[in-house]
């Protein structure tokens, strides 16, 4: 037998008072709630306000080519074209060397992409525009200081015209995923 060592007047309350206990108890509780959906929503907020770059796919039908991709596949995101780029230096003069060109071109990529809030890996298409061929190797070079040497999905067109002095120019479409 269990004995209670508290007289029977103590405990037991009348409905009234373990009414009023049970809404004190409910009181007390509930000027906590808008503090803790506070917080709740904040911590849904910093998540979902910190985007996560997703990955693109890099995908060939059949044996990988050697420098570039036949597709991408990227999940939706702001879109970026970038027009031609050429390799006239900070101080707009155009050097007479492939190499330090080509160098340019890919910081003034670089300028074009910071500008719009995205990075060389953010790009899903590049197409290059040469006045002679022999200097792919060279431009593969440069390009690998700054890109992935085996994305993006890239053309290499030889152009006759460009503009004076220039050796190569540069455009390229770039995806930064929502």
């Amino acid at each position: 037998m269990i004995v209670n060592p508290e007289p029977q007047s103590q405990v037991r309350r009348s409905g009234a008072e373990a009414r009023r206990g049970v809404l004190h108890l409910f009181l007390m509780i509930s000027q906590y709630v808008p503090y803790v959906l506070a917080l709740t929503a904040a911590a849904l907020l910093a998540v979902s306000a910190t985007p996560a770059r997703s990955r693109k796919q890099f995908l060939n039908p059949g044996e990988k080519p050697p420098g570039y991709t036949h597709v991408v596949v990227s999940p939706p995101g702001k879109m970026i074209f970038l027009s031609g780029q050429g390799g006239a230096g900070a101080d707009g003069t155009m050097p007479a060397d492939f190499a330090t060109q080509a160098k340019n071109t890919f910081e003034n990529i670089g300028k074009c992409l910071k500008l719009a809030g995205a990075r060389y890996e953010d790009i899903v298409k590049i197409n290059y525009f040469v006045t002679d061929m022999a200097n792919t190797a060279e431009l593969r070079r440069v390009r690998a200081q700054y890109l992935n040497m085996e994305k993006p999905p890239a053309s290499t067109l030889v152009q006759a015209g460009l503009a004076k002095g220039l050796l190569l120019e540069v455009e390229a479409v770039a995806i930064v995923p929502e």
